[in-house]
């Protein structure tokens, strides 16, 4: 798909001048921490997002590929992954220094060849909701279930904007969505929820567990069966439930159509914990599957 050439400026997500990255964060984060290269970065965005559907604003980051710049006529797929503040800086991660990596990953791996190169949104959580908004169903005990919503959010809301801002390859085929513990659970439910949307899943060490294993009859269930190319992992050493869980889960999809290695990727990572550090490690993997080279 082509677009007439444009020139090398990023565009806004909202009418908002854009600010220096480190205009978002507290004195006391920025002194805590080294200047990061994302300052300069004219590949990197950050904006507050407003929602009519949830009642609270939140970031959204942007980062483009190399390519972005450089080849102005071309269009790119697009990531969009939850707990967008532990993706990128350290000094907005929930442990401080602590992050995916998720844009030095994709440079290297796009500029090397080994993945398509790929826009990255990442998509805050809003603190105390963060739980409400990532589960997609009420726990008669811890409450929550207000995942339909944040999915509306993603597919009525943000994703349009980021389409119109930017040169997107804009079907399912193309957007991906991912996350990891809550966030892994609401991207499976999304992407179960809208296959039109998002045909490329990463859930990362998901919490199977919420509302009595309530996702399982949504995997069984749902029809027709989404054509959805889905990476699933799990550490060992996140706990025996949390393991058979997900080995519950690669059976349920490989009964429902899905094939091992073909569009099924599940990764039982070797003493690995439910950490950044942990998803970092494997996000390279993550991309490797759901963004190979054409």
């Amino acid at each position: 798909m082509k677009q007439s050439s444009q020139s090398h400026s990023i565009p806004a997500l909202t009418s908002v001048e854009r600010e220096p990255v480190a205009a978002f964060f507290s004195e006391e984060a920025i002194t805590e921490h080294i200047a990061d290269d994302l300052d300069s970065n004219p590949r990197y965005s950050v904006r507050k997002f407003h929602s009519e559907i949830l009642p609270d604003d939140r970031f959204v980051s942007v980062y483009l590929p190399p390519q972005y710049l450089e080849e102005e006529d071309r269009r790119f797929p697009v990531f969009y992954l939850h707990d967008g503040q532990n993706l990128f800086d350290g000094r907005t991660s929930y442990i401080a220094g602590r992050t995916w990596k998720a844009h030095t990953t994709a440079d290297e791996l796009s500029v090397n060849g080994e993945i398509e190169p790929v826009i990255l949104v990442g998509v805050a959580n809003t603190g105390l909701r963060r739980m409400a908004e990532y589960t997609p169903t009420r726990d008669i005990k811890m409450g929550g279930g207000e995942g339909s919503s944040y999915g509306r959010l993603l597919v009525e809301e943000l994703k349009p904007l980021i389409d119109r801002s930017y040169r997107t390859l804009s079907d399912e085929r193309n957007t991906g969505l991912g996350g990891s513990s809550l966030g892994g659970l609401i991207s499976l439910y999304l992407g179960f929820s809208y296959p039109e949307v998002f045909g490329k899943l990463a859930v990362m060490s998901p919490s199977l567990w919420w509302d009595q294993r309530s996702i399982f009859n949504v995997v069984d269930q749902t029809r027709p069966r989404p054509a959805a190319r889905i990476w699933l992992d799990i550490g060992t050493a996140e706990g025996v439930r949390h393991v058979r869980d997900a080995d519950h889960l690669e059976r349920q999809l490989i009964k429902r159509g899905w094939q091992s290695g073909v569009d099924l990727a599940f990764m039982k990572a070797d003493g690995a914990v439910h950490d950044e550090n942990a998803w970092s490690e494997r996000f390279g993997d993550v991309l490797r599957f759901l963004f190979p080279p054409d």
